[in-house]
């Protein structure tokens, strides 16, 4: 710790306020509360719209949602307690996002949910075995960003789109988001949310049946393992989890000085991973953009007091599970549109990152559009959706010029 910050952690603040420790918890507590209620708003409609998406009934999305909530507050709080670090813990929206463009599996959610157990254990088989995390590295990343991309890509379309079908509305929640991105980029989504939810409900006829059990209910889904689920959603819903979640999250940690062991993080939360997917929950993973909210100085000035922020976020994720009934019968029964248009809005920042990384060096560009381009037509093969496909021929036409450029 430097001078600067061991000084600004034992000096008394201004008369009338908190000082010292009292002063740091509530800078932490803060911390953690905005980092889950931006991470739980920005995203939860994504996560339904994949849930529904692959099968999932009214009641087995709402529950895959809080088993999601309730795994990732406990792994955070546990990882925060157990190295001193602020590791926060979310789901994997592009995975979300994936299981959203994908095309229906035979087998039903039955099989989307064994696709979820094999993604966990492949996460936690990266962390015990070094080599498995290698690999994934090894895959090109210009080709991982162009299937990302290709993925959220469709999604993306859905605020064009509401402001289409509903002007008045639709143009309202991307007025607010743009308005509010320009001052404080992290807050835009939330704000959206908030301004849509209003709008549904002063537009909206929302009756008490419409709703039904706010409270929800654990469902234990019989899990089917198929080839196609497999191959089309666990092995791509591994990768972009990996790639787009986990890497980054471990990177910034670094940035924010915490250098914690990588491969036990992914082992455990894949662990909490496998123990919501019986229940719905498609995967668990580090936080990447939030994680900033708890491992910078938002969270106290002293670096080894921060972990208190992600474990009170992991607590705040536990309150918000029990919430995740109301939020499924809202979802349920508002405009579709209005729900993806958040979604929608929720992504571009994603899509932006992915199409940069995608076409960043020249010689890869031609593999990384054919990627994008296979993966967002959504052709299907043996029932196996477009992610993978766009990833096999973008990854042949990367590896012939490869080829190519050694002879």
């Amino acid at each position: 710790m430097t001078t600067s910050q061991t000084e600004a952690a034992s000096s008394p603040g201004p008369p009338g306020e908190p000082s010292g420790a009292a002063s740091d918890l509530v800078r932490a507590g803060t911390a953690g509360l905005i980092a889950a209620f931006v991470g739980f708003s920005s995203s939860f409609a994504i996560v339904l719209e994949g849930l529904t998406h692959v099968g999932a009934s009214r009641a087995e999305a709402a529950s895959g949602l809080m088993a999601l909530s309730v795994s990732m507050g406990l792994c955070a709080i546990f990882l925060s307690f157990r190295l001193r670090m602020p590791i926060s813990v979310a789901w994997s929206t592009p995975g979300a996002a994936l299981l959203a463009g994908s095309a229906s599996v035979d087998g039903g959610f039955g099989a989307a949910v064994g696709a979820f157990l094999v993604t966990g254990v492949l996460i936690v088989a990266t962390g015990l075995w070094k080599r498995l995390g290698r690999w994934v590295s090894a895959i090109p990343k210009p080709l991982a960003n162009a299937m990302l991309a290709g993925i959220l890509l469709p999604l993306c379309l859905a605020p064009a789109k509401a402001v289409q079908e509903k002007p008045a509305v639709g143009l309202a929640i991307v007025l607010v988001w743009a308005i509010v991105g320009t001052f404080r980029k992290l807050y835009a989504v939330p704000a959206a949310v908030v301004v849509a939810v209003v709008l549904i409900i002063a537009t909206t006829h929302i009756s008490a049946d419409d709703l039904g059990p706010l409270w929800p209910r654990p469902v234990l889904v019989a899990p089917h393992f198929t080839a196609a689920a497999l191959i089309g959603i666990a092995l791509p819903l591994y990768v972009v989890t990996m790639a787009s979640q986990n890497i980054p999250g471990i990177a910034v940690l670094n940035v924010n000085g915490y250098h914690p062991e990588p491969g036990p993080l992914f082992g455990w939360t894949g662990a909490f991973g496998l123990a919501s997917a019986p229940f719905g929950g498609h995967a668990v993973n580090l936080a990447a953009i939030t994680a900033a909210l708890c491992a910078d100085e938002n969270a106290g000035p002293d670096p080894r007091k921060r972990y208190r922020a992600a474990a009170i976020g992991g607590a705040a994720y536990l309150l918000i599970g029990l919430g995740a009934g109301a939020a499924v019968a809202f979802v349920g029964a508002a405009p579709p549109t209005l729900i993806e248009a958040v979604a929608g809005l929720a992504l571009l920042g994603a899509l932006g990152n992915s199409l940069v990384g995608a076409v960043a060096e020249p010689g890869d560009r031609e593999a990384a559009v054919v990627t994008l381009v296979v993966t967002v037509s959504g052709v299907q093969f043996f029932g196996i959706s477009g992610a993978f496909w766009g990833l096999v021929a973008g990854g042949a036409l990367y590896g012939a010029k490869r080829w190519v450029r050694v002879k």
